[in-house]
């Protein structure tokens, strides 16, 4: 946490990571994988996609789900 000089608090990173990089990460990973999964295969799915683009999908998504919410079921 850093304190400027107003006193406002905030949390800083050392650095950004996915999902998947903070996860690859931990020590004997292969143990807490499914059976039929390996790390080669998630690393593979993994760089399919960049990080950018697997975002803005994931933005996509989010907005059709809230456009979602303000359908009326009676109409």
């Amino acid at each position: 946490m850093v304190t400027d000089a107003k006193g406002k608090q905030r949390k800083v990173y050392r650095w950004y990571a996915t999902p998947w990089e903070i996860l690859r990460q931990v020590a004997d990973l292969a143990r807490y994988l499914k059976p039929e999964r390996t790390v080669e295969q998630l690393n593979r799915r993994a760089a399919r996609t960049s990080d950018t683009a697997a975002a803005r999908s994931m933005q996509q998504e989010k907005q059709k789900l809230f456009a979602s919410f303000g359908r009326s079921k009676s109409a």
